[in-house]
């Protein structure tokens, strides 16, 4: 039987007729040129095998074939396997049904055997998926998430073809007209996505790499395509950034209906957008997952009135969200859930369902359009839930005893620090008295909302929310709603104790981060009193050493101390440990990683947002290079380390509420507040002091603590007193400027920016790398980054195809960027096949393997970067002895080495001249050694040596103990069943037959190596005179070393020598008397040629065939 990939992937109808008149044959003509433009997926081949009954005018494509031979074997199968069974048939049309039906059933059956039974994608998606392996080939384990019909533009030439988008790799196929165009881009070479309007088309893809721009257009659903494409380079840019491969989500449930066309890997990435969007809206543990949503109607009680939104279902919560942003957001949590029911229908309120908590509020939706399904779902999550009862006693404190002991402390300050003026003093306690009312007013207004609005997690969230919060939160409620509104409270009820094991595991360890927690401990807010004792300092050092230990990717970072420290002064210390987790993990993703890589992304957007909206200032500050500077402190430390106390910790309240958002439109108002002068600023610094004054004098009046003093200088400049500026003024004028910005807006620019900044980290770890090595490689800079390229690309792929190799194991981000890529032998094989001059035919595997193991000194069966650029540039090490084993091992590279080379007889005369040289000086050098030579007792050397010089003794004790030191293990991927087996002991393994023969333990079979026979054998062989190197049939990969005069057995010895050795530079120097060697070895090899050939991913080129398109209708 035939492979199906012989047939066409469907039977179709071919283009053509019986050929009966003019008419028919030009029909024939231009249906059969539409079809090789139009179906660019499948190359047109020039044989074909057709089916055509008489009475019909349609040909069936049976089967195609590239050549006369290749169709000949098509047919032959079909005389053997289906013409005798057509006999049988007594109507034409039975014929036809009988062939179609034969080829499909075969296609079928294999496309079966060769997909996993679990498999649900659709059948015409399982073809695509074959023919995209097939086309790029590319491995089993590499999934299709989706192929799309677009054109790819080659210069100013559209090509139809298909894009392929897989996990890894975005790949395109086209062919027209006679031309073949392929290209396949790993995404984690795209440098930037972008959908352009241009003058012939108003939109189209643009995918940007280091060393190209490629355009895509013309697709029937360019916004579905484009999404799935960032997908994808977004999940390649978090492979780049902490080595997280894709895994598929195996626990998705099947769709209700059949989907056509679709895969489960775009069902899984839909799956992944959807739960992204869910957990981001409603700030939910990153674990939970969206089991479904349907559009209703929310009564809201202060307001009566049903609102129209979108219910969320999930395993441990039920969400609304109101189609008018800020119009009501709500979140109920299964847990707090007490009855789910059914309430009558009427035509006022359709399909009403009631859902009661444990704090007696009850929710009332309508409009459902599936309530039974939806109610079922409920019940059964709810099967599932723990009920667990939260309590928010712990943050209740009564206002008057708080008030009235801040008044105390700051009385107290005040008569400590001595000589103030009785007026200045009763002023102090005047204003702070008004500031302690105005916060109770603050207080009884978050009263008044939770009696009209709920209290604790099931509280509507509305516009008057986000009004209340910007007039900042009371302290008595300033914890309490941090967790509220963060989603930090979730994950601590729903992991009670795990605080306190984290703290007990993490006592009495050290590391690293311990380390540095240690050092910063005392740097963290020390102007403030519960941070001046060991209490406070303790309470610090247990949170962040707990987090360290929870999270090793990220383990500690400078400005967490500093912002733990602001949350310990209103929470627990497990409210705050949960609070950080909400900041690194969910809040400001990748902020606290050893890069920042979260603040960069920010810090672009906040670029991109000052030239959106403060275009003028822009280029200024680009020109004075401010915005990278200010925007790491300000958004790393939510401005705590750069504005009072009293104001900073405002706008840690609204960032809990509206997240980055806030911090980016504060920012802008900021610099829009300060825009005269900084475009009249001369330089960074001047910019740095005049944004550093402003920041220093904004002050919260209405704060109820007694002044902390900053840390950050007061910058003040002549006799002007510094102008003070209100926080809250700052805030509202920040939202009536930019509250424009849009959360969904703000996700879509950190995709954007997230692709540039590991990029450029990428080329920074790159030129960090080539610097490192540079020193000691023979390789250019430009070199060196093309084979660091390539490097990083082959290990990337043991990440996705390597099958659990070693390579692709979590590579340790602390280490050195030069230590994070490695690779293994056969990767290392593969890139010294491609790249390296001294290809040897089937030898070359041979030849890499002994270098591999050569280069692996921890023998971990890994190198990294630049063990491997070592091994490209330089094969052999200088100072190296070699023993009589090495040296044998030696010669057999090098006659593998020279094997299939145009001058191989020269290099083969050459290497045995040389070797005999090296033998005799090995023996001179024995002779000369202090050590006692070792005698055998199976025969005796009797040669006299030729005299030498002083000077050519110095084959010392030293090197010889050097020899035996370095001399390395047996690998046993080289022995073969001649050589010394493992088992076997020292005296053993040493131990060598006697004789000449090809007898067991002769030096023939100790010395053969199955890894590099070949058919090939030598036209003829060298027979140098008695002592020298004889050189025999390479077909058995067999090497004899003589010595002078004598038999074989005294020729050989019957012991390994281990006093004989040789240096390097005594090969060397007897290397560079044969010309033909030295012209071997100094060959010149263009490395950039062959790293571009490696690289080569786009290729165009005329079919092979001579056939015209006119042939191909009949």
């Amino acid at each position: 039987r035939r492979h199906p990939a012989d047939f066409p992937e469907s039977l179709r109808p071919a283009a053509g007729g019986d050929g009966a008149g003019g008419a028919a044959a030009a029909v024939s003509l231009l249906v059969g040129t539409l079809d090789v433009v139009l179906d660019s997926s499948a190359r047109v081949a020039p044989y074909r095998i057709l089916h055509q009954t008489q009475d019909s005018q349609v040909y069936w494509a049976v089967a195609c074939g590239s050549s006369r031979k290749e169709i000949t074997k098509h047919w032959e199968w079909l005389e053997n396997n289906l013409l005798q069974t057509l006999s049988i048939f007594d109507n034409e049309e039975d014929i036809t049904t009988f062939v179609k039906g034969k080829i499909h059933g075969i296609i079928a059956e294999e496309n079966k055997n060769q997909q996993p039974q679990s498999e649900e994608d659709p059948g015409k998606f399982k073809e695509a998926e074959l023919k995209m392996r097939k086309q790029f080939g590319m491995p089993e384990v590499e999934k299709l998430v989706n192929y799309y019909s677009c054109s790819y533009w080659k210069g100013r030439v559209p090509r139809q073809g298909w894009l392929y988008l897989t996990v890894n790799h975005l790949c395109f196929y086209s062919f027209l007209l006679g031309k073949e165009v392929t290209l396949v881009i790993q995404w984690v070479d795209v440098t930037q996505l972008e959908k352009n309007a241009t003058l012939l088309f108003p939109e189209c893809i643009k995918v940007s790499t280091r060393d190209s721009e490629l355009y895509f257009s013309m697709f029937l659903n360019i916004n579905e395509t484009f999404k799935l494409m960032e997908q994808l380079a977004n999940i390649a840019m978090r492979q780049l950034l902490d080595n997280e491969s894709f895994l598929e989500d195996k626990s998705l449930p099947k769709p209700r209906k059949p989907l056509k066309n679709i895969s489960a890997l775009k069902r899984d990435l839909d799956a992944r957008a959807k739960n992204e969007c869910y957990r981001a809206t409603f700030r939910l543990p990153k674990d939970e997952c969206l089991d479904g949503h349907t559009d209703c109607t929310l009564w809201t009680p202060f307001n009566k009135m049903h609102i129209p939104g979108q219910m969320f279902v999930s395993n441990n919560y039920i969400c609304f969200a109101s189609k008018a942003e800020e119009a009501c957001h709500l979140i109920i949590p299964l847990r707090e859930v007490t009855i789910v029911e059914k309430a009558d229908s009427s035509s006022v309120l359709p399909s009403p369902l009631s859902i009661s908590t444990r704090s007696k509020m009850t929710f009332f939706f309508a409009n459902l359009k599936d309530r039974d399904f939806l109610v079922q779902r409920i019940s059964d999550f709810l099967q599932r839930t723990p009920s667990k009862k939260p309590s928010f006693g712990t943050f209740s404190k009564p206002c008057s005893s708080v008030c009235a002991s801040k008044c105390r402390l700051f009385v107290g300050l005040l008569t400590e620090a001595g000589g103030w003026l009785s007026s200045d003093v009763l002023c102090l306690i005047l204003l702070l008295i008004i500031s302690v009312a105005k916060e109770k007013m603050k207080e009884e207004s978050w009263n008044i909302h939770f009696f009209e609005y709920g209290r604790g997690m099931c509280m509507y969230r509305t516009a008057k929310t986000r009004e209340l919060v910007q007039k900042g939160i009371p302290e008595n409620l300033r914890g309490e709603l941090w967790l509220l509104f963060s989603g930090a409270w979730n994950e601590m009820v729903t992991h009670p104790g795990y605080y306190a094991d984290l703290v007990e595991k993490s006592m009495g360890k050290y590391n690293l981060a311990t380390e540095e927690i240690e050092r910063d401990l005392h740097r963290s807010m020390p102007e403030h009193p519960a941070f001046q004792n060991e209490l406070g300092i303790a309470a610090l050092r247990r949170v962040l050493t707990a987090y360290a230990f929870r999270n090793p990717t990220i383990g500690y970072c400078q400005a967490m101390n500093i912002v733990t420290s602001v949350l310990l002064l209103y929470c627990n210390e497990e409210e705050a440990f949960w609070l950080l987790v909400a900041l690194c993990e969910r809040m400001l993703p990748d902020y606290y990683n050893t890069r920042v890589v979260g603040a960069l992304v920010d810090q672009g957007i906040f670029e991109e947002l000052t030239r959106e909206y403060l275009p003028q200032l822009s280029e200024k500050m680009q020109d004075l290079g401010v915005i990278s500077t200010i925007s790491l402190s300000w958004f790393l430390t939510l401005f705590l380390s750069v504005m009072p106390f009293e104001s900073a910790v405002v706008i840690v309240d609204c960032f809990f509420y509206e997240g980055i958002k806030f911090i980016l439109q504060v920012s802008l108002a900021i610099l829009d507040a300060n825009m005269e002068k900084l475009l009249q600023c001369c330089d960074e610094g001047e910019a740095m002091t005049i944004l550093g004054r402003y920041l220093d004098n904004v002050v919260n009046r209405q704060s109820v603590s007694p002044p902390i003093p900053h840390l950050h200088a007061l910058l003040t400049s002549g006799d002007d007193p510094p102008l003070e500026i209100d926080i809250f003024e700052l805030i509202k004028t920040s939202y009536e400027k930019f509250s424009n910005l849009k959360a969904d807006d703000i996700e879509q620019m950190r995709f954007k920016q997230r692709l540039k900044v590991i990029q450029s980290l990428e080329d920074t770890a790159k030129k960090s790398v080539v610097r490192a090595v540079s020193g000691d490689i023979g390789f250019s800079i430009e070199e060196l980054e093309e084979l660091y390229v390539v490097f990083k690309a082959k290990y990337l792929m043991s990440c996705y195809w390597g099958n659990n190799r070693a390579a692709a194991a979590r590579r340790d981000q602390s280490l050195p960027y030069l230590e994070q890529y490695r690779i293994d032998m056969e990767q290392f094989k593969d890139l010294f096949i491609s790249l390296t001059p001294w290809s040897c035919g089937t030898h070359t595997p041979v030849l890499a393997g002994r270098l591999f193991r050569l280069l692996d000194e921890n023998k971990d069966s890994l190198i990294n970067f630049k063990e491997f650029v070592t091994g490209m540039s330089k094969c052999m090490i200088f100072g190296l002895c070699l023993s009589k084993e090495q040296f044998i091992e030696l010669c057999k590279t090098l006659y593998n080495m020279f094997s299939e080379d145009p001058v191989e007889q020269e290099l083969y005369h050459a290497i045995a001249t040389v070797a005999s040289l090296l033998l005799r000086i090995g023996e001179v050098g024995k002779k000369f050694s202090n050590r006692p030579m070792k005698k055998s007792e199976d025969c005796k050397t009797h040669n006299t040596q030729d005299p030498v010089s002083e000077e050519e003794s110095p084959t010392s004790e030293q090197s010889q103990n050097s020899a035996v030191e370095q001399q390395p293990q047996a690998d046993h991927e080289d022995k073969t069943p001649g050589d010394a087996q493992p088992g076997k002991t020292q005296e053993e393994n040493q131990t060598l037959g006697d004789g000449a023969g090809e007898g067991q333990g002769s030096p023939l079979q100790l010395l053969s190596d199955d890894e590099t026979k070949d058919d090939m054998s030598m036209s003829s062989y060298s027979m140098v005179s008695t002592g020298s190197l004889q050189c025999e049939d390479i077909a058995d990969d067999t090497v004899l070393v003589g010595c002078e005069g004598g038999s074989s057995a005294a020729r050989y010895g019957s012991t390994i020598d281990t006093d004989w050795s040789i240096s390097f530079e005594q090969i060397l120097a007897s290397m560079l008397t044969e010309t033909a060697l030295v012209n071997y070895f100094e060959k010149k090899v263009n490395i950039l040629q062959k790293i571009k050939d490696q690289k080569k991913v786009e290729r165009q080129f005329s079919s092979s065939s001579d056939y015209e398109l006119s042939s191909v209708s009949g």
